[in-house]
């Protein structure tokens, strides 16, 4: 028998603690048999959670090495982030395998002692100055010795699309080349028969972001899986799994009640919101019912904590849209979050005729279309609305609805 989860309100769920995912898990580790996978998921939705479990459980022989690139900004960057998580999950692979004849690895193991607590990323920053100019060279060769050993490999790179923006900012001539390396190294030789897979995350949609660029012919390659949503039935069985395992009464209603305030289940409100109801009942040692979960979610837009997790929803379109798509997406969500159950279609396209004439964007009537439909699906794709009636559109979160009416409409 399960014992009764932790409540997870900042750190991913610990893989003891995943539930509700099996048949997902199941279908990524059939693809990673004879495919590099792209895993896409709004930020706090899980993808991490999964990427953790997949690391600690591995299936199909793997070795699993498991890396965040989100505030890389540079290809000597990954290697040398990917190269230290290598060493601290596998020391032995990269003294037995990866040193021997590579001198630049075997010379720094020899280091390792001298330097101490972080002696191997250190000593790898220092084994070559020009590691900037020669990343190209040193991932052939970690590749190529990684492939020499014969051992089954996935790495897992999270945020991956974080580090490309990061790049693009930085030198487009360089973010054409790695990508171009990449996808090389990807299919040379075929995924079926490489020792190495590739498993990219990332809660900002990579498709988008290179195509704004121009660059989404180097990732079309990747199998795109998405993390599917959680379903009623898994929503009730959390609220069973968090309130009856903890001996917690509650109506048969509150968790169809918690369902219809959440909207798209984000797992983090999940958490958040029957951490709360537990407490109310510890305080007040009563029956927990419907009108107790509107209490609790009414608070929860207002509190500190879910404010300080929301901002990045409002934060990131400065960050990956740009204009003149950043100012309509905030005119149309804010118009969003104050319908009762969405807008048409037509009527998004009409505000957004409306802004782009304000912005003084006197293109011809099929380049401005062009623009908004590439933006609803952006804002689609990047989870922010979902499509809940023919040509009708809402928030997909209702508890991200709420908060950006009361802040930001």
């Amino acid at each position: 028998m399960e014992s009764t989860p932790e409540f997870y309100t900042g750190a991913p769920v610990d893989p003891v603690d995943l539930r509700y995912r099996g048949a997902f898990l199941n279908e990524l580790w059939r693809a990673l048999r004879t495919r590099h996978v792209v895993l896409t998921a709004p930020r706090r939705t899980g993808k991490t959670s999964v990427m953790d479990y997949l690391r600690d459980n591995p299936e199909n022989g793997f070795s699993v090495v498991s890396v965040n690139v989100q505030d890389l900004t540079h290809p000597a960057d990954f290697f040398q982030g990917l190269l230290d998580a290598l060493h601290d999950a596998h020391p032995d692979f990269v003294r037995d395998h990866l040193a021997k004849g590579w001198a630049l690895v075997g010379s720094v193991l020899g280091r390792i002692d001298e330097i101490g607590v972080g002696g191997f990323k250190l000593a790898l920053r220092q084994s070559d100055p020009n590691w900037r100019e020669n990343w190209r060279q040193h991932g052939d060769t970690f590749l190529r010795q990684a492939r020499n050993s014969h051992v089954p490999m996935l790495f897992i790179i999270d945020e991956l699309p974080d580090m490309l923006l990061n790049l693009s900012r930085e030198n487009v001539a360089l973010l054409r080349e790695f990508l171009a390396w990449f996808r090389t190294q990807r299919l040379n030789p075929t995924p079926a028969r490489d020792s190495i897979r590739w498993l990219v995350g990332g809660s900002v949609n990579l498709a988008g972001t290179l195509d704004a660029l121009g660059l989404v012919d180097l990732i079309n390659d990747l199998e795109d899986m998405r993390l599917p949503p959680l379903t009623g039935d898994d929503i009730e069985a959390f609220v069973q799994d968090m309130l009856s395992g903890r001996g917690v009464p509650s109506d048969e209603s509150v968790a169809p009640r918690l369902i219809s305030r959440l909207g798209r289940p984000i797992p983090l409100f999940m958490q958040m919101a029957t951490q709360d109801l537990y407490r109310l009942w510890k305080s007040e040692q009563r029956m927990i019912v419907p009108a107790d979960v509107d209490a609790i979610f009414d608070a929860l837009i207002l509190s500190t904590g879910a404010r300080s997790r929301l901002q990045h929803f409002y934060s990131r379109i400065r960050q990956y849209y740009a204009e003149p798509k950043r100012s309509i997406a905030y005119a149309l969500l804010s118009q969003i979050s104050v319908s009762e159950s969405g807008l048409e279609r037509v009527t998004l396209l009409q505000e957004t005729e409306r802004l782009l004439l304000g912005l003084g964007h006197e293109s011809p009537g099929h380049e401005r279309k062009q623009i908004f439909n590439q933006l609803l699906l952006d804002l689609e794709n990047d989870f922010y609305i979902i499509e809940i009636d023919d040509e009708v559109y809402d928030f997909a979160s209702g508890v991200l609805k709420l908060w950006w009416r009361k802040y930001y409409a």
